[in-house]
Parts: structure tokens; C-alpha cells; sequence
């Protein structure tokens, strides 16, 4: 039996160096179930290890990371603040090691969650680092899907490892699965004991239905081959959106010039992006309120005429706007933070489909080796007193 994944055969996407990617996107629904089990298993020891913190009105979380890293931070900031008393926010790692005064108050209790596919960026193990040395009460959470990883192996004085299936470790360039079962770890080990049972189930489905039933439509939006594609979402989906747009310039090696925001945010400015090959995607909320101005600012771009596609990407189906949506079916009633993991979906496919029709290799796109899977060439200074 052939196997397939993103509807390509094996040996095809073998030769094209795009495995490596195809199988990191399609088996992200199965890998979301197998984290959702293991954190399970581990709630109630996590819990106990960041409750002193994050049930701690004058103490913070830090969630951190480096590029993708950070941004499973963005994501979840404004949805976690909202469950525990501490305060919550999301700080990059290149943020911290270079201005480690502006972000680290030694005096309130922290606990740094720091995500890392590799565990071994110099930022992250360096962030972890100057927060030992300036905060005098800190936990670390390291969410990490390498055993070998620095992030994994932590010498610090109060630290709790989440380890992913390795599976999860992405050999591809672009980060897929990993930030998927990173974000939905921590989102499982910040919420109640089996808060999330009866909704794993349907986001997996939801996000194995844009993997499988949304490719062809995505392939041909990609095959098309626009100069400029943007990202807009409010609350989570902000920082989704600027994943989004981090994956496509990944995936195509900079030839897809990319634009992210909020959708009010957009119309200050950003808007003039825009051009006649320009494809706009919005990320619909769930909340009726927060939907209204998704829908005003896709019907006004639409109603402009310029931008080449504006897709609705929803589980609210519009049925005047159906041709140009993307539409979660059975995704109606989920909260704002289920739907994180099917829209993703909707990104990389698109990326991935987009590397392909300009040639690219998605497994390596940028062969020159400026960018690398592991950052290099960055020089850590020591802490000033």
C-alpha cells in the first residue's frame, strides 16, 4: 500500500525533500491526542509545581521562546491570563537576554515557562539563565520535545520538564507539529484536571478536516503563486496570525512577502499593503462580539476590490460568503481557544503547498544556510551587575 500524506505519495515528496514537512502536518491530530494523554498523566504533579506561582496575585508567568516558540506565547497569554491569578504575558527569549531589566522584576515570584522544539537555542537556555541570576524566587516549565535538549535537562534550582512524544521533534525546517503540541500541553497543564477531555476529540478532528478535506483548495489558492499574503486575528488568533506569516516566509524562503495583524488594527495603516496580488486571510472569532468587527473588515476589503482573494477562515458559516470561506464544520460551538489548532492548519498547508509550486525544497528551503533549524552566530554577553 502506497503512503500518502498531504495527498502525495511517499517516495514523491522523498525525492521533492518535502517528507519530512507533509508527514509533520498530517500527523498533527494524532500527535494532539497522544500530548492531551500524557499531560494527563502529569497534571496533577504540574499542577502542584506551578500553583505557588500562578494561583499568586502579585506574581507573574512568563511564557517564552524564539520565533515560533514565542508565539505559541502570544497565543495563549491573554487565554491563560484570564485562568489563573498571577499575571501573564508573553515575552520572547531575544527580548529577555537583551534587556533582561526591562522584563525581570527580582522581587515577584516567576515562573518562565520556555518552549523549545530543540531545547538547545542559545537564547532559551540563556534566558533561563538571567532568570536564575536576577529573580530570587523562579520556577521553570520547560515544554520541549527533546529528551536531549538542553531545556530538558535543566540545573536550576526549581524545574519541571513537560516532554512531548518525540515525534514532535520536527526534522523539517519549519516548526509544524511541535508548535501544536507545545501550545496544547500548556494550555492542558494550566487548565482544571480533565478540563479539556470532552474537546481534544473534536480539535483533532477539526484540524484532521482542514489537513485532509480543505488541501485541494488550499493547493490551488498556493498553485496560483500571489506576491503577498496577510494574517489577521484578534485576541489568540494576533498571534496566530503572526505565526501564520512566519511559516509562509519559512516555507518559501522569503519569496512570499508577508503582513500580519488585528483586523482593526489593520485599517490603521497596514491596509495599504494590499495590492491586486495579494491574498488577505482573516481568522473569524467564535465570540459574536469579536465577530462583528472579523466581518465588517472582511466585507470592507472585499467591497474595496483589490485584494486578489479575502478568505473568511470560520466556523460560522456566512452562506452568501460560503465560495470564500473556509469553514470549520461541527466547530460552532468551541470556545476561541480550540479553534487555534484547526486555523493553524490552515497556514501550513497553504505554506507548504506554496514552497512547492516555486520549487522549493520545504524541508530545507533556504539550502544557503543563512537561516538554520537551530539558530547560530548569536554572542552572549555577560550580565552586567
Amino acid at each position: 500500500m502506497t503512503t500518502e500524506f498531504l495527498g502525495i505519495t511517499e517516495s514523491e515528496l522523498a525525492a521533492a525533500k518535502a517528507l519530512a514537512t507533509a508527514r509533520e502536518i498530517e500527523q498533527q491530530p494524532r500527535m494532539l491526542v497522544r500530548t492531551h494523554a500524557l499531560v494527563a498523566q502529569l497534571h496533577a504533579q504540574i499542577q502542584e509545581f506551578i500553583a505557588p506561582v500562578a494561583g499568586n496575585a502579585n506574581a507573574r508567568v512568563i511564557l517564552t521562546g524564539a520565533g515560533t516558540s514565542a508565539y505559541i506565547g502570544q497565543c495563549l497569554a491573554p487565554l491563560l491570563d484570564r485562568q489563573v491569578a498571577a499575571r501573564v504575558d508573553a515575552v520572547p527569549t531575544t527580548d529577555i537576554v537583551s534587556n533582561p531589566h526591562l522584563y525581570l522584576d527580582p522581587a515577584t515570584p516567576l515562573l518562565l515557562v520556555s518552549f523549545g522544539r530543540s531545547g538547545n537555542s542559545p537564547e532559551s537556555l540563556a534566558a533561563v539563565d538571567v532568570a536564575e541570576k536576577l529573580v530570587a524566587d523562579v520556577r521553570h516549565l520547560a515544554v520541549t520535545c527533546n529528551p536531549r535538549g538542553g531545556l530538558a535537562n535543566l540545573g536550576v534550582r526549581q524545574a519541571l520538564t513537560i516532554q512531548l512524544p518525540e515525534e514532535t521533534h520536527d526534522e523539517s525546517f519549519a516548526m509544524t507539529s511541535s508548535f501544536s503540541c507545545m501550545m496544547y500541553a500548556t494550555l492542558a497543564a494550566f487548565s482544571a484536571g480533565g478540563a479539556l477531555d470532552a474537546r481534544i476529540g473534536p480539535l483533532a478532528n477539526a484540524m484532521s478536516a482542514v489537513i485532509s478535506g480543505k488541501r485541494k483548495l488550499l493547493k490551488g489558492l498556493a498553485e496560483q503563486k500571489h506576491d503577498r499574503v496577510v494574517y489577521l486575528g484578534s485576541g489568540p488568533f494576533q498571534g496566530l496570525a503572526r505565526e501564520s506569516t512566519l511559516k509562509l516566509g519559512e516555507l518559501t524562503n522569503g519569496a512570499v512577502v508577508t503582513c500580519f495583524d488585528s483586523p482593526l488594527g489593520f485599517r490603521h495603516g497596514p491596509k495599504t499593503f494590499v495590492t491586486e496580488r495579494t491574498v488577505v486571510f482573516v481568522f473569524v472569532s467564535n465570540d459574536p462580539h469579536t465577530r462583528r468587527y472579523d466581518h465588517d473588515l472582511i466585507d470592507e476589503l472585499r467591497r474595496d476590490g483589490r485584494a486578489a482573494h479575502v478568505v473568511e477562515v470560520t466556523a460560522q458559516v456566512r452562506p452568501a460568503h460560503a465560495a470564500t470561506s473556509i469553514v470549520l464544520e461541527g466547530m460552532e460551538q468551541a470556545t476561541d481557544a480550540d479553534l487555534l489548532w484547526p486555523y493553524i492548519a490552515v497556514a501550513q498547508v497553504y505554506a507548504f503547498f506554496a514552497s512547492r509550486a516555486l520549487g522549493l525544497t520545504p524541508d530545507n528551503p533556504n539550502p544557503q544556510g543563512l537561516v538554520n533549524r537551530v539558530v547560530q552566530g548569536v554572542t552572549l554577553y555577560p550580565l552586567e551587575a
